[in-house]
């Protein structure tokens, strides 16, 4: 019988994805590990392979479909003998997907029949307990510019849906024609966000899922885990000098080129990896009903990307010199930045780094992601002058805080954690000892 090909997940996180192109086309011969697809998802652009041989019968999802929830049915292979004819499975929810060309938002596949539709100019309580308006997305945005508020208008569309000429023949301060059903959700809806500006004074640029997946994360993290911080400053001077002494002696391949160029942020990767090897009850994770203790530091590194960022992580970095550590994170900034990471190079690990030094920053207090129980967030070193003893040197410093867990990593622990990395970047010979 014909056979699903399903929407794949792509990491533990991921609940829906952009079905972003076919690499094969209906009636194509498939064999198994062939590449059918690629999608993206909130993190990389990933290949979805065939699992079975036979022919591609059917695209259920076109290119460029947006938000399309895993599991859900993308094309059908037939097996040998077996006709188009034979396809019998019911269509997946409607799902949309951006025009080629301007102007409204093509219906990739209907609902099947025995979904009910609202009625028109029906707004429904969506899954969060907001409200849901049927509405093209270019519908959306001009009603944003006109500053209307879609809730007030009956659709002409298929199913009661608000389409372009309905928001086009309405009038900014329109009485709504039907009551709300569910209550204002915390904090400023969009409508009221738009309603304070000026129509035409602003561009609506749609978030992508890499922005609304941070969004939601970050959101979850502050609201469900009590952050606590503490800060030290840093001496960089032995650092520092030991840095050029090592890249000095990097031996060169065949163009001549270095071998290594290990910077400031390998050193911090290591410190920290060897800082929750000396205080192990940091190296943790919070569960509802168990301590996660690791055995690895495994350091996630903030990657800055187009649209937002990545955290490509370092495995049992306590166990890995400085050169490896410096080309493992060369090759993960390359590819992260083309999203051509694998799941499992930027998923889970027990902490992270966040430096902004690079960028001038002084100092600031980075945001925990779940599962790690702690980030460090890394300023610019500088120049600053320093009292030792009875006198003022000029020392290389930077700034550097520590976001922890309060549920797992409480403030003393959180000071000897920091206190243990300060130790290891002012001396790195310790961590070879």
């Amino acid at each position: 019988m014909p056979t699903n090909v399903l929407m794949p997940a792509l990491s533990p996180t991921m609940e829906k994805g952009k079905l972003a192109k076919w690499l094969k086309k209906e009636g194509d011969t498939v064999k198994s590990g062939d590449i059918l697809a690629e999608i993206e998802t909130d993190k990389a652009t990933m290949e979805v392979e065939a699992v079975d041989e036979g022919i591609l019968g059917r695209i259920l999802i076109a290119d460029g479909t947006e938000d399309v929830a895993v599991n859900t049915p993308i094309a059908v292979i037939l097996s040998d003998g077996e006709k188009a004819s034979d396809i019998k499975a019911a269509p997946p929810p409607a799902l949309r997907a951006t025009s080629p060309v301007k102007g409204e938002d093509k219906l990739v596949i209907a609902p099947p029949p025995s979904l009910s539709s609202p009625r028109a100019g029906e707004v429904v309580r969506s899954a969060g307990g907001g409200l849901r308006v049927f509405a093209s997305p270019l519908a959306r945005r001009i009603a944003r510019q006109k500053g209307l508020d879609l809730a007030t208008l009956n659709g002409s569309g298929p199913h009661g849906r608000i389409v372009l000429k309905d928001v086009e023949s309405a009038k900014p301060g329109a009485v709504a024609t039907r009551p709300s059903t569910a209550p204002m959700a915390p904090g400023m809806t969009e409508e009221a966000v738009l309603k304070l500006f000026e129509p035409g004074s602003y561009d609506l640029v749609p978030h992508d899922g890499m922005r609304k997946i941070i969004a939601k994360r970050l959101t979850e993290s502050k609201l469900t885990i009590p952050h606590f911080y503490v800060s030290m400053d840093i001496t960089l001077d032995t650092l520092l000098a030991l840095r050029e002494r090592l890249n000095l002696q990097a031996p060169k391949d065949k163009d001549g080129k270095p071998a290594w160029k290990i910077s400031v942020n390998d050193f911090i990767i290591k410190a920290l990896a060897m800082a929750l090897m000396k205080v192990p009850d940091a190296n943790v994770s919070w569960t509802d009903s168990a301590m996660v203790k690791h055995h690895h530091a495994d350091v996630g590194v903030a990657v800055s990307i187009p649209g937002g960022l990545i955290t490509p992580v370092v495995r049992k970095a306590e166990t890995k010199g400085l050169a490896q550590i410096s080309i493992e994170m060369k090759d993960y900034a390359g590819r992260a930045r083309v999203r051509k990471l694998k799941p499992e190079e930027y998923t889970g690990g027990s902490t992270a780094v966040s430096n902004l030094g690079m960028m001038g920053v002084k100092n600031f207090a980075a945001v925990i992601n779940p599962p790690h129980a702690t980030i460090l967030a890394v300023g610019a070193g500088e120049r600053r002058p320093v009292v030792r003893g009875h006198d003022i040197v000029i020392e290389q410093q930077m700034s550097v805080t520590l976001s922890t867990d309060h549920r797992c990593v409480d403030g003393a622990l959180g000071a000897e954690l920091l206190g243990a990395f300060k130790a290891f970047v002012e001396e790195p010979g310790l961590m070879l000892v």
